[in-house]
C-alpha cells in the first residue's frame, strides 16, 4: 500500500523547527504586548463573497489562487488567503469598531494555491496587526515603529529596509488609474503577458512587474505623485516626519502599490536582500474604505502582516536564533533498577514542582547505564543526574555537568536551587 504523503506547498513542522517558531511567535507577542494590542482568533474558512468583496474579484487572488469549495447546504466558502478581510467582518459582526478604537492582532494559517517555492506555500503563517478607528499618520507611524521593534528585538534591523509609498485617496488613485491605463495601452506591445492581463483588470500591478522591457516603459510613465490629492499628501508627510523622528530608516518607492484593491494612502514593505526573490518579509497599510466596502459605517483602518516562514528562514539565514531557542532539555535523569526507576520518577516530579524553570527529561524504556548517557548526550541536556541503589539509599543525588564533565553528589532536597544556580 502506498504511503500518504503531505499535500503538495502544505508542510509539517517537526520538532526542532517548531522551537524556532515558538521563539519568534512569543516574540511577536512581547511586542505586541507592550504597545496594548489584543489578539483575536477567527475562523480559517469564511464565505466567498467576503474575500471577493474586499480583495477584488479581478485579483490573481480571487480569480487563481483561492482554495473555494460548496458545503453540503450549497453555500461557498474559502479557505482565508489573508487575514485582514476576516478581521474586519468579525470586528464589525461583534460590534467592536462603531465609535472605538481598536488595536488587533492574529496568528494562524493562510491558504493559497500557488506554485511552492522556498518561502511561498500554498498553506503558509501570518501574523498580522489591525488597528480600527483612527484617522491620523500617528497610527500609521505607530505600526511602522512596532515592526521596527520587532526586529531589532529579534536583531535583524540592519538587514531589513523600509519602502513606503502613498496611494492617495480612492478619488485620487481613480483618476491616476485612468491615465496610466491611457499611457500604457499606447506601449501594449512592450509589456510582458502578466502587464498586459493586469492592464485590463489591475493596472497598478503593473507597476510591480520585474520584466525589464515593461520597466523601460513605465519609466516615462506618469507619476502617482502628480494626481496626489492635498489631504493625502500632507498625511504621507507628516507620517516621514515622525518616523524621521524616530530614527527609522526608509526609503520612498512609488512603484510600491500592493496587490489588493482595499488599500488608500500609506503602503509599506519591509524588504530583505538575504532571500533572493522572496524579499518581503512584512507589508501593509491603511485601508479606510474596507469596513464600509463590507457593510459598516466608514472606518479609518490601518495594519499589516508579516510571513512566519519567511521570517523564520531569514533568522536561519542571518544566524540569528540564540543557542537556548533550539534547546529543550536542561537535565536528563538516568537511573538503573527497579527502586531507583521508582525514585527518578517521583524525584523528577519533586524538582518540577520545586522549579518551574527546570526542563528535566526522564530516561524510560530502560537499557543499560551506557545507552542512558548516550541518550543523555543526544537530548542536549547541561546536566545528567544518575540514580542508583546506593543514591537512593543515602539520598544524595550524582549530577553529572556534561558540557564541563565535572560531577558532584547533591543531597535531593538541594537538587532544584542546584541546577538553577548553575543554570543561571
Amino acid at each position: 500500500m502506498a504511503r500518504i504523503k503531505a499535500i503538495r506547498g502544505m508542510n509539517d513542522i517537526l520538532p526542532g523547527q517548531t522551537q524556532v517558531w515558538q521563539y519568534l511567535e512569543s516574540t511577536v507577542k512581547s511586542v505586541l504586548d507592550s504597545y496594548g494590542y489584543q489578539q483575536i482568533r477567527m475562523p480559517i474558512v469564511e464565505q466567498t463573497d467576503l474575500f471577493k468583496r474586499s480583495i477584488g474579484e479581478v485579483t490573481d487572488i480571487v480569480e487563481k489562487e483561492m482554495y473555494t469549495f460548496d458545503d453540503r447546504n450549497g453555500d461557498s466558502l474559502t479557505l482565508r488567503p489573508e487575514g485582514t478581510a476576516g478581521c474586519v467582518r468579525a470586528a464589525e459582526e461583534h460590534g467592536l469598531l462603531y465609535n472605538q478604537t481598536q488595536r488587533l492582532w492574529y496568528n494562524g494559517p493562510m491558504f493559497r494555491y500557488e506554485r511552492p517555492q522556498k518561502g511561498r506555500y500554498r498553506q503558509f503563517h501570518q501574523i498580522g496587526v489591525e488597528t480600527f478607528g483612527m484617522n491620523g499618520p500617528d497610527i500609521d507611524a505607530e505600526v511602522i515603529l512596532l515592526s521596527a521593534r520587532l526586529w531589532k528585538k529579534l536583531g535583524i534591523l540592519d538587514s531589513v529596509e523600509l519602502q513606503i509609498n502613498t496611494l492617495a485617496s480612492n478619488e485620487a488613485r481613480a483618476e491616476y488609474k485612468a491615465a496610466l491605463v491611457e499611457y500604457l495601452r499606447q506601449h501594449v506591445e512592450r509589456l510582458d503577458e502578466d502587464s498586459k492581463r493586469r492592464l485590463e483588470t489591475n493596472p497598478l500591478r503593473v507597476l510591480d512587474s520585474k520584466d525589464s522591457s515593461t520597466q523601460e516603459v513605465l519609466k516615462d510613465a506618469p507619476s502617482l505623485m502628480d494626481h496626489i490629492d492635498e489631504e493625502s499628501k500632507q498625511h504621507f508627510e507628516e507620517l516621514l516626519a515622525r518616523l524621521e523622528a524616530a530614527g527609522i530608516q526608509y526609503v520612498v518607492n512609488p512603484k510600491l502599490v500592493r496587490g489588493l484593491d482595499y488599500y488608500c494612502k500609506t503602503v509599506f514593505e519591509w524588504v530583505t536582500s538575504s532571500l533572493g526573490a522572496q524579499g518581503t518579509v512584512c507589508a501593509g497599510g491603511r485601508y479606510d474604505g474596507l469596513v464600509e466596502q463590507l457593510g459598516g459605517r466608514p472606518t479609518p483602518a490601518v495594519g499589516f502582516a508579516m510571513g512566519i516562514e519567511r521570517l523564520v528562514l531569514l533568522l536561519e539565514t542571518l544566524d540569528a536564533i540564540p543557542g537556548s531557542v533550539t534547546q529543550t532539555v536542561d537535565v536528563y535523569m538516568t537511573s538503573m533498577g527497579d527502586a531507583a526507576n521508582q525514585a527518578a520518577m517521583t524525584l523528577a516530579e519533586t524538582l518540577r514542582e520545586a522549579s518551574s524553570k527546570l526542563r528535566i527529561q526522564l530516561h524510560c524504556g530502560g537499557g543499560s547505564f551506557k545507552s542512558q548517557m548516550k541518550k543523555a548526550d543526544k537530548s542536549g541536556a547541561q546536566f545528567v543526574i544518575i540514580l542508583g541503589d546506593q543514591e537512593v539509599e543515602t539520598q544524595m543525588a550524582a549530577v553529572k555537568d556534561l558540557k564541563e564533565g565535572e560531577q558532584e553528589s547533591v543531597a535531593f532536597a538541594d537538587l532544584a536551587p542546584y541546577l538553577e544556580s548553575k543554570l543561571s
